[in-house]
């Protein structure tokens, strides 16, 4: 098995991995500015995807492009995300450079999609291939690829070695409970592990101790009559929030992305993905979601509530109307959930108390913290999953850390190496 590392080795975003110039696992994007893409010119047979984030799928219509029909293979919430996401794309960059695909690329997504439950083996290409539940955000999925029944016949670079290969590909994932999701427990037998390592260095309290600090955090602004603006991402993140203000009697508002995604992952052909869709559908209950008029969200920021808007990062969305709304009172709290990649508002606005909104540098009185709700396992998640693994030789990408936590790997005894961008590896 021939495998290759087109975007997402040692760095995070763009995640594609070529298999026997057959097979492609994701076909991401960075959504970065400016934007970049998997490298390399490609024609698989077979896509198959492990989850509905823009780093994994963003790049995906474009392989739809003119005589090309490779049939596509995700969970159903996958494939929902996926378009949600890809219109999105359009609608902000469509004509530009920074749209890989066109309209008409994406509609053919429909037409050569194929979704598959957990634990359901299907044939693609040659290779059998099972999606375990990952625990990230809802229908990820570890894929496990087993190369069995495969020959040169049918494999465009099949090596002198025509033994099996059963390869695990990770995609993202975490090992604890959220609200929104179960943690991944499954650990199926592989030759090869090819394993995120996100967040590699960092070692989290227990969830439920970051769930109370925020929960206290929140209350205690509201019972002072101040606003707490929530930056969340809208895929998982935002309806992790909602569910939390759910169980904790906050009152709140949704804005921007979160609020379709919200209504999707409601669908009924994508509830059995949910650890509790009743949880999410009270907690929808007990969310008011804005229509999006800015003086409507200006009417909202002077209420005495919390606001769960997009985007996590503070890079666009309706948080520009937000932000600046609530900046100025000390009183006021704006409760960042995620990471802050470098070079972001979010990220400024954490080290220097002031942030580039809208195109304005303003300084923020309100207060700013930070909870990691992050849907990535830990260090200790990480090492959990790998001790299961056995002997298998472990291939680390999807980290800004890649070669360091591989070499650190090595040293527990691990078979580990952290492939560059382009590298084939011969398994």
């Amino acid at each position: 098995m021939d495998v290759r590392f087109l975007g997402g080795a040692g760095e995070i975003g763009r995640s594609a991995i070529y298999i026997d110039e057959t097979l492609l696992l994701d076909f991401g994007m960075d959504s970065g500015n400016p934007p970049a893409f998997p490298i390399g010119n490609i024609d698989p047979e077979a896509v198959v995807v492990s989850h509905g984030h823009l780093d994994h799928v963003g790049s995906v219509p474009t392989l739809l492009s003119g005589d090309a029909r490779p049939s596509i293979h995700w969970t159903p919430p996958t494939y929902d995300l996926t378009m949600v996401l890809a219109r999105d794309t359009l609608k902000l960059h469509g004509g530009s450079y920074d749209c890989p695909f066109t309209e008409a690329e994406l509609a053919r997504v429909a037409e050569v999609s194929e979704t598959h439950g957990y634990e359901e083996t299907f044939e693609v290409a040659g290779y059998e291939i099972t999606f375990f539940d990952a625990g990230h955000v809802p229908g990820s999925a570890h894929v496990l690829v087993d190369s069995a029944g495969r020959s040169p016949a049918n494999n465009r670079t099949a090596s002198d070695d025509d033994g099996e290969t059963r390869l695990l590909y990770t995609g993202d994932f975490h090992t604890e409970e959220q609200r929104l999701l179960d943690g991944s427990t499954a650990r199926p037998d592989a030759d090869v592990v090819l394993c995120e390592s996100t967040y590699s260095d960092v070692t989290r309290p227990p969830r439920e101790e970051i769930v109370d600090e925020f929960v206290e955090s929140l209350r205690t602004t509201i019972w002072e009559g101040g606003t707490v603006v929530v930056p969340a991402f809208g895929i998982g993140r935002t309806q992790e929030v909602l569910c939390i203000c759910a169980e904790h009697d906050l009152e709140c508002y949704v804005d921007g992305m979160g609020k379709r995604v919200t209504e999707l992952f409601l669908r009924d052909q994508n509830r059995e993905f949910l650890r509790d869709p009743d949880l999410l559908r009270r907690a929808k209950g007990n969310a008011r979601f804005v229509n999006g008029r800015d003086g409507q969200r200006k009417r909202i920021a002077e209420q005495n509530t919390v606001i769960v808007t997009t985007s996590g990062m503070l890079h666009g969305g309706p948080a520009m109307t937000y932000i600046p709304a609530i900046r100025a009172h000390p009183t006021n709290k704006i409760a960042m959930t995620g990471y802050q990649v470098e070079g972001t508002p979010g990220r400024d606005l954490l080290e220097t108390g002031s942030a580039e909104i809208d195109g304005r540098m303003m300084p923020v009185s309100a207060q700013v913290e930070q909870y990691d709700f992050s849907a990535h396992a830990d260090r200790d998640g990480l090492l959990a999953f790998l001790e299961s693994c056995g002997d298998a030789r472990v291939l680390v990408n999807h980290g800004d850390r890649c070669e360091a936590f591989a070499d650190e790997l090595r040293d527990e005894g691990y078979n580990a190496t952290a492939p560059e961008l382009g590298a084939s590896v011969d398994c």
